[in-house]
């Protein structure tokens, strides 16, 4: 039974192993979409901030 769960373990090592491409493809996919969106929404975001730090009284 060791045996069986040993090379059951091996063969899911080796079926992962060639999933590398499709991995990095998301991760460059995921980074150009927060770039589109940062073109978009960053002037408001830093509009946000600069407002919401006006607001706060420091002592």
């Amino acid at each position: 039974m060791l045996k069986r769960m040993r090379l059951r373990a091996q063969e899911l090592i080796h079926d992962e192993a060639g999933d590398v491409p499709g991995w990095v493809l998301i991760t460059i996919m995921t980074a150009a979409l927060v770039m589109v969106i940062w073109a978009f929404a960053g002037p408001a975001l830093v509009d946000l901030v600069d407002n919401a730090l006006k607001g706060v009284q420091f002592s």
